[in-house]
């Protein structure tokens, strides 16, 4: 449906059907604008007992119904065209991750080439990858082909070689997957869907192969030469086949699809949609995050190019002892203003290990859960930063062997210095009981550089609006912009060497009613100047010789930005932070950030302190 049809959606119904919760909002046109009504969720019903998705999602609409004094089902099933009394919709879209999500496993010839690609893609599509196989990788051909047999994903992704390398090497990896005769999660009488991607003259010869007890679906080779990659036709492929061999084989999924006449997303592929809705509507660079209990999204836009990375063993609860083995007891507690040990660490760990899904109750393990996760959004970010790499570009077409003994990727393509905009959604960074803390671990997970805008999805409504954004992007932005990001500010982070306390940049700046203000930002220092989201305020700020704050050293910039919830924050801590070697003065600096940027009060941490809460 195209933008000009918007005027036909007066009432839309989304509905994320997660692997814990069906969470269902209603959109709804209200006087000329486009607004979040009512929302609602109920427990996934896609596992046993109920093995059947529809029980859910159904409890989630009539609870919204309740709460709407409006009905949207009539005898079990939903009303698809609106009648006098306002009952029904116009418009449905669904996302999903419920029952582990889309699951995939990649094959590739090279594990820093094809391989590597495959797994770009499948992460991009909404995937969780359950294993890389690479004909170079260091298990052997057993123990790859034993793999392939015990793992049962919804598809695999096979990409090997370029278009005018040498064939056997990619009939070689079918031949490994048709010895394993992989089975489908969703009973033996599914074949599992292969997807070709990779050396078109071998496309007859692997389908050959693999035909009698695979399905085989053939697309653009996804690494064509050495110096190119091509992505979307792999991860179009991907999400028709999540379509119709997943969702339509799952239990009750076939009721969703029908409801929304088939608009229907992997909940990631969702979210990265309304990633890049936002990136082109203001022509910014984005980086997102989504922080869950077993596992963190990190998704990025970075000139125009979207990426997708999976920590799948990063999380607040079920995975939260792999952030400590990761992280390191030292790392975790550097961010607590208050006296602890590897004891205290240990012993909060392991009780929040049996309560998994507690919440914080004391301000001291409040302290200490958040400095868990900035822990947790710094491991996902470094692994985004090592899956999304560039292309080195070589020129010449390589042989076999010296294609395995080559590194074919680049540097890094996510850069803090190059991010704009950063949006952190998940319980720890869209329920934190102040903005200011939220904005806080965005800046010590993701160390922005130069000036950045931060926002946190309030209501995590991202999966809802990015399927909504095939059919009516306008609709999607506006109710994004209106009722789902919430706008912590902006930060002006300088970078470069000097001592503590030194000048880094002098910011001068002019807010939209004539007020006019100078500050200077100091190394080591934080200070937060009240803007809202309302006020612009024009900027200029003049880095001292050495300091970086976007566009080299000692260049000045000139920017029209916004305040937040938390307002204009200077960062003078440097990149990387640099903390005071001594256990006191480093304890000391940290209480003095958290009180300069309003995420505790003086009060609340001496308590901790005095109380000695974080060292029982």
């Amino acid at each position: 449906m195209v933008a000009e049809d918007n005027f036909k959606y007066e009432t839309i119904l989304a509905v994320d059907v997660g692997s814990t919760t069906t969470k269902t909002v209603l959109i709804e046109e209200v006087d000329g604008e486009y607004r979040l009504r009512g929302r609602a969720e109920a427990p996934t019903t896609v596992e046993a007992p109920h093995e059947d998705v529809t029980i859910g999602l159904r409890d989630s609409i009539n609870r919204l119904q309740d709460r709407m004094s409006r009905r949207f089902l009539r005898d079990g099933d939903l009303i698809m065209s609106r009648d006098e009394d306002g009952a029904g919709v116009d418009l449905m879209v669904g996302t999903s991750s419920a029952g582990g999500g889309l699951q995939m496993m990649c094959v590739g010839l090279v594990d820093k080439l094809t391989s590597e690609s495959a797994q770009r893609a499948a992460l991009g599509a909404g995937a969780i990858v359950m294993d890389v196989i690479s004909a170079n990788d260091e298990r052997t051909v057993v123990e790859r082909v034993q793999l392939l047999r015990n793992q049962r994903p919804d598809m695999i992704l096979l990409a090997g070689g370029t278009d005018e390398g040498n064939v056997s090497h990619a009939v070689a990896l079918a031949e490994y997957i048709a010895a394993a005769e992989p089975r489908s999660r969703l009973g033996e009488e599914h074949r599992v869907p292969v997807i070709f991607a990779g050396n078109k003259k071998a496309r007859d010869m692997v389908k050959e192969i693999l035909d009698d007890s695979l399905d085989v679906y053939v697309t653009d080779n996804i690494r064509p030469t050495l110096e190119e990659e091509n992505l979307d036709s792999v991860r179009d492929e991907i999400h028709r086949l999540f379509l119709d061999h997943v969702m339509e084989h799952a239990p009750g999924y076939s009721t969703l699809l029908q409801w929304a006449d088939r608009n229907v997303q992997p909940t990631p592929t969702a979210v990265g949609d309304m990633m890049r809705l936002m990136s082109s509507e203001y022509g910014v660079n984005v980086m997102g995050v989504d922080i869950g209990g077993a596992t963190t999204d990190v998704f990025s836009v970075v000139d125009g190019a979207f990426n997708r990375s999976v920590s799948a063993n990063i999380g607040m609860s079920y995975s939260l002892a792999n952030v400590f083995v990761q992280s390191g007891a030292s790392d975790i507690l550097r961010w607590i203003p208050a006296e602890a040990s590897e004891k205290n660490l240990r012993d909060w760990l392991y009780n929040k290990s049996i309560r998994p899904t507690g919440l914080p109750i004391t301000t001291g393990e409040l302290l200490m859960e958040q400095a868990v996760g900035r822990e947790a959004l710094r491991l996902a970010f470094e692994q985004h930063q090592r899956v999304i790499v560039g292309l080195k570009g070589l020129k010449q077409q390589a042989s076999f062997d010296r294609a395995f003994a080559q590194d074919t990727s680049g540097a890094p393509l996510v850069l803090p210095g190059e991010m704009d905009v950063i949006i952190g959604s998940g319980g720890l960074l869209s329920h934190a009981p102040h903005r200011a803390q939220s904005a806080l671990m965005l800046l010590d997970a993701f160390l922005p550089e130069g000036i950045a805008r931060l926002y946190v999805d309030s209501v995590f409504m991202m999966p809802h609006l990015g399927a909504l954004s095939r059919l009516a992007p306008e609709i999607a932005h506006e109710v994004f912009v209106r009722d789902c990001l919430v706008p912590l500010g902006t930060v002006i982070a300088p970078s470069g060497e000097g001592g503590l306390g030194s000048a880094m940049a002098e910011v001068r700046a002019e807010t939209e009613d004539g007020e006019e203000f100078t500050r200077v930002i100091r190394k080591g220092q934080l200070e937060v100047i009240p803007v809202t989201a309302e006020q612009a305020v024009h900027l200029q700020v003049a880095p001292r010789r050495g300091f970086d704050v976007g566009e080299g050293p000692g260049v000045r910039i000139r920017a029209d930005v916004r305040g937040g919830e938390v307002g204009l924050i200077l960062d003078g801590r440097g990149r990387p932070i640099r903390f005071p070697r001594r256990p006191g003065q480093q304890r000391e600096k940290v209480r003095e950030w958290l009180v300069a940027m309003g995420a505790h009060s003086e009060e609340q941490i001496d308590k901790v302190i005095g109380s000695q809460e974080v060292a029982r």
